[in-house]
């Protein structure tokens, strides 16, 4: 349903102390053989350790791995390393000003960044997954500060996506809980949320 509407990757959620949608290796690793190129997989992946992250890319085979947690910026130089053939995506939880401050820390070791509104110091971690959205202006100086494509999540509907992409201008989009119903993937909620995007995409695109 999704490629079909237009995705340009699938997120693949493995385990999670929190959020919808995590499923078992064993079917990420189904889901990403089948998926057809172009289209991307990500591997959702909670680890924190770049030997962790490695084992975990290797039993399942993404293209991507979207790192959830804010983890040591060594261990994101080990993981270069350990999975160069593998694109990195670290995910920054906005909280305030202070995810400017992680740009640099990360920059050198990643492939693009993606924003989200999970609050990992909590009590019991949200790595994503939440339906809030977070403070856009934030979002919009760290896209205009960073060197890496840099995609945005938190809370997206077909309702504020318009204004999401003309306030904040990012690579790309991430999406979740704004396009399902009861835990499952709406179609309806997933067409009008592809069509806002196309007619933002239109007005914001250089002539």
């Amino acid at each position: 349903m999704a490629i079909n509407a237009g995705a340009d990757a699938l997120g693949l959620v493995a385990r999670m102390p929190s959020g919808p949608g995590p499923i078992a290796d064993e079917l990420i690793a189904s889901i990403a053989a089948m998926v057809p190129p172009p289209v991307s997989t990500f591997l959702l992946t909670s680890e924190t350790r770049a030997a962790d992250i490695a084992d975990h890319i290797g039993a399942t085979n993404p293209t991507t791995v979207q790192i959830v947690s804010h983890i040591d910026p060594a261990e994101s130089l080990r993981l270069a390393r350990l999975a160069p053939h593998v694109r990195r995506v670290q995910v920054i939880h906005v909280e305030g000003e202070d995810a400017l401050d992680l740009i640099p820390r990360y920059s050198p070791h990643v492939h693009a960044f993606l924003l989200d509104s999970g609050r990992p110091g909590a009590v019991v971690p949200e790595l994503g997954g939440t339906g809030r959205a977070h403070d856009w202006a934030i979002s919009a100086r760290f896209v205009q500060a960073s060197k890496r494509p840099v995609f945005l999540a938190g809370g997206l509907n077909p309702s504020n996506v318009g204004d999401a992409i003309r306030q904040v201008r990012p690579y790309a989009l991430d999406l979740c809980s704004g396009v399902r119903s009861d835990g499952v993937l709406d179609q309806e909620k997933l067409a009008s949320f592809v069509e806002a995007v196309r007619i933002a995409d239109a007005a914001t695109s250089p002539t």
